[in-house]
């Protein structure tokens, strides 16, 4: 007859506990270590200010068939007082933003 082997004694020898048991203690040994890393430098990225003639150009280069085409005159709108070149801009980060440039 085998020999029976007790459930907490296979738990331990078991290769597979171990490595679970390395890898928890990995894990919680360089949770901590985050704290220590330098933080990201500021972006130093370039800020573009667009006005209409340039997306006028834009446009024309892109596709000279269609051209400048606006429908609803958002190049001359002016959203929450901040001036044309910064609505162009956000509209232009949407656009970016939402994969449809």
């Amino acid at each position: 007859r085998p020999r029976r082997v007790h459930a907490a004694h296979w738990s331990r020898t078991c290769p597979i506990y171990f490595l679970t048991m390395q890898t928890a203690l990995a894990l919680a040994l360089l949770a901590p270590a985050a704290a220590f890393v330098a933080p990201a430098p500021a972006s130093t990225g370039v800020k573009v200010q667009e006005t209409k003639a340039d997306l006028e150009a834009l446009a024309v280069k892109l596709n000279p068939v269609v051209g400048y085409y606006d429908p609803l005159g958002l190049a001359d709108a002016d959203f929450w007082g901040r001036g044309n070149e910064y609505t162009i801009g956000w509209l232009r980060h949407a656009e970016i933003k939402h994969g449809r440039v």
